[in-house]
């Protein structure tokens, strides 16, 4: 299937799209895709650095007749979310993407697609190795880590850059150009707990909250799609208080920036409460598919017979930590009162592991406003705190604040309208991007986001319209003929 993409236009796109999504590239595990950037800017003879945390800068001098244009800056992030659905079987540690063409839409068989930021990353690689297309003098800035920390924009040094325009290709509407956008931090809890042995007269369960749409933690959240973890933990606290369920093993979520879509547990049931909690279940999983209907049309909750698991948590200790769970905010926060329709501050209960007497739950907390940010984090840390747990903030990052007069938001507006033939939306996004960070190191750097329609990112249903990523690309290459001048 990978040369049916090749195929598709404009092929000098989606023929880099389709190299790079042969490069296992997670984040925090970026070696081999820096070194594929690395090689493919020496190879075009083009001057390429390669920074102390694997940033790739590759420059390209302007084409005859743009010299007198500014120096335009093309960033892009080179990791992806690697997500799969359980039942598929994918190393994404060795196998490229396994994509496909659905009618105007490229998609990947089970997994994650790419598409953020790989068709950013192919776009940028697609100017760098064409002959024809003209452009002002180019910067181009692969990041990584992106995903989970934006540690190499964090880690990007001051004077790195010399353009003055920023065009970050990491945006999810074709319609849209984004001017800001909001900052984050990690919230971890961790901890340990009493371990209980039980005795006979126990039944054991696995029980499986699975088939919600998931999504971007950022983009998405404001939708209210169901979370499983906090699914799970509805189920186990109701479960323990009704029907003296034990807690041997909670495997929820994955990472911090994905909506959770499955959650699993191993539990422990008095043998005459079994039939009442298969049929509390059964009713529960009616009531949760009534209420996440439009959202999470494919919930699926399952209750197995399984092994009975003797080792199991203290209820003191388990009580405790269901009762923090389902304290801890999830979803909106509070919506901005300044911009009509955008998501200020959220959170997103993201990971919960409970295996062998110990704990973690980890949170994404977003929000435009630096002060709110911190304190819902301070209330996260509270929530657990009462429950006994260690509370850590990490990999917090800035948000982006907007300037809607500046030069580069005027061309890009004028030439959208000129092009298409209606008003772009501008705003600003409640996911996080780079480009605060940036200009955080190069003050007075204009910046803009934008790209093509990718739909259900950080989700194996993430996919990328053909039509848009055509789109995408026309307006890209008006952009750089209509670059600023010096």
């Amino acid at each position: 299937m990978a040369n049916d993409i090749r195929a598709l236009e404009p092929q000098i796109l989606w023929k880099h799209f389709a190299d790079l999504n042969a490069v296992p590239r997670p984040s925090k595990q970026e070696q081999r895709v820096i070194e594929f950037v690395r090689k493919f800017g020496e190879n075009l003879g083009l001057e390429t650095t390669v920074d102390a945390v694997g940033n790739v800068v590759i420059r390209k001098p302007a084409t005859p007749g743009m010299e007198n244009r500014a120096t335009l800056v093309l960033q892009s992030h080179l990791d992806m979310v690697h997500q799969k659905n359980a039942d598929t079987n994918f190393d994404f540690d060795k196998q490229g993407i396994d994509m496909f063409i659905d009618g105007d839409w490229v998609k990947a068989r089970g997994t994650t697609l790419g598409a953020d930021n790989g068709i950013g990353v192919a776009a940028i690689m697609g100017l760098l190795s064409s002959n024809d297309i003209p452009h002002p003098a180019l910067e181009a800035l692969f990041t990584i880590d992106e995903e989970t920390g934006m540690t190499g924009a964090l880690s990007l040094k001051s004077g790195t850059l010399h353009g003055k325009y920023l065009l970050n290709l990491d945006t999810e509407d074709d319609n849209e150009l984004t001017i800001g956008c909001a900052g984050g931090i990690d919230v971890t809890a961790t901890g340990h707990y009493d371990v209980a042995t039980l005795g006979d007269g126990f039944s054991g369960f696995r029980l499986s909250v699975k088939g919600l749409t998931g999504g971007h933690s950022g983009m998405d959240i404001h939708i209210g799609r169901g979370n499983a973890n906090k699914i799970m933990n509805r189920l186990l606290y109701l479960g323990g208080r009704q029907f003296g369920l034990h807690v041997n093993q909670i495997d929820g979520g994955s990472l911090r920036n994905a909506i959770p879509r499955e959650s699993f547990a191993l539990v422990a049931v008095p043998e005459e409460n079994a039939g009442h909690f298969a049929d509390f279940i059964k009713k529960e999983a009616e009531t949760l598919n009534a209420e996440y209907n439009i959202t999470d049309s494919g919930i699926s909750i399952s209750l197995e017979k399984n092994e009975m698991p003797h080792a199991v948590m203290q209820l003191g200790s388990q009580e405790r930590l269901l009762k923090a769970l389902y304290a801890c905010p999830n979803g909106i926060y509070r919506m901005s009162p300044a911009i009509i329709g955008l998501v200020q501050t959220s959170n997103n209960v993201a990971r919960v592991l409970v295996k062998d007497g110990h704990f973690t739950v980890m949170c994404l907390t977003r929000s435009s406003v630096d002060s709110e940010k911190m304190d819902l984090a301070h209330a996260i840390q509270a929530c657990f705190e009462l429950a006994g747990a260690d509370v850590a903030f990490s990999g917090s990052y800035p948000g982006w604040t907007p300037m809607p007069d500046s030069t580069i938001v005027h061309l890009m507006r004028e030439r959208y309208q000129e092009m298409f033939n209606e008003e772009p939306h501008v705003n600003a996004c409640h996911a996080g991007l780079e480009c605060g960070i940036i200009g955080g190191t190069h003050p007075g750097m204009e910046m803009i986001s934008f790209g093509p329609n990718i739909r259900g990112a950080h989700s194996p249903d993430e996919t990328v319209q053909v039509s848009s990523v055509q789109k995408f690309w026309k307006f890209l290459l008006e952009t750089l003929k209509n670059a600023p001048l010096n």
